[in-house]
């Protein structure tokens, strides 16, 4: 019973503003009633033809693949070495993690903004920037999502079997333990994905309007007393809790039962 108050009152604190911006996006006027006077899908229908919207969207969406490209092209293999080669530098390797979340990312932001304009000043306000900083704070879901799939998988013993059978490090990173762990990749992936549609500080120090991601377009609409859409506001919010919703479900439905038939398999080819 005390379990189930308690899941009831989690979903009422979360599912009450998402439920009041849903709402919100589709109310003709809303002002002193608990519900809106009228009900219009305008908004949606405006929101997507408006160029600066989609414009937004888009540069949020590249900026999303980029990092995730960056992180997993990085994360994977030091994870895997980290795991089975030299479980020593484990505990550095957490600690590192450890550091976006212990320090504020205004402060990361600042100081990469300082440190840049120092050592190169060409570099700062590009997109290039934003991409290597977002995935600097990203990687830590990125590598705890890979070294718990490491550790359930064997990977040590998986990495065994196939130096047995004569392949190299890379070899086995490759054709044995990414099937195996892929899973893991794609839920760190989609908390990546996360991160960067929704990382406004790192956006506004490092690029602002130079690229105006979707945070900092939301951020726009909401200071705006004469140009602001709260309307439109809401409907981006509701947009992209859906989108990265659907990418979950989407990976949790895909991902069923592969990791036990990619084991099963790696196993018989191993013992035959």
């Amino acid at each position: 019973m005390t379990r189930r108050v308690f899941l009831a009152l989690l979903a009422v604190y979360f599912g009450l503003p998402l439920l009041a911006a849903l709402l919100y996006s589709v109310a003709t006027r809303w002002t002193d009633t608990a519900l809106p006077d009228g009900y219009t899908l305008s908004h949606w229908v405006s929101v997507f033809t408006k160029p600066d919207v989609m414009a937004a969207l888009g540069r949020s969406l590249v900026l999303s693949a980029v990092v995730v490209a960056i992180d997993v092209l990085l994360v994977v293999p030091a994870a895997y070495w980290s795991v089975v080669h030299n479980p020593r530098i484990g505990s550095v390797v957490q600690t590192i993690a450890v550091i976006p979340f212990a320090v504020p990312w205004v402060v990361v932001g600042a100081g990469i903004q300082l440190v840049t304009k120092s050592v190169a000043p060409a570099l700062f306000g590009t997109f290039w920037l934003l991409a290597a900083s977002t995935a600097a704070i990203a990687f830590p879901f990125m590598y705890r999502a890979v070294e718990s799939s490491l550790l359930a998988a064997g990977a040590v013993q998986l990495s065994e079997a196939a130096a047995t059978c004569g392949a190299n490090p890379a070899q086995a990173l490759v054709r044995v333990i990414f099937p195996v762990i892929r899973n893991g990749v794609v839920s760190g992936s989609l908390l990546v994905i996360a991160t960067a549609m929704n990382e406004f500080a790192l956006a506004k120090i490092l690029v602002g309007v130079s690229y105006e991601t979707l945070p900092l377009w939301s951020a726009r609409q909401f200071v705006s007393r004469t140009l602001g859409d709260p309307n439109a506001l809401a409907v981006v919010t509701i947009f992209t809790f859906g989108l990265l919703f659907a990418l979950s479900a989407l990976v949790v439905w895909l991902g069923r039962g592969r990791v036990s038939a990619s084991m099963a398999a790696i196993t018989k080819d191993a013992s035959s």
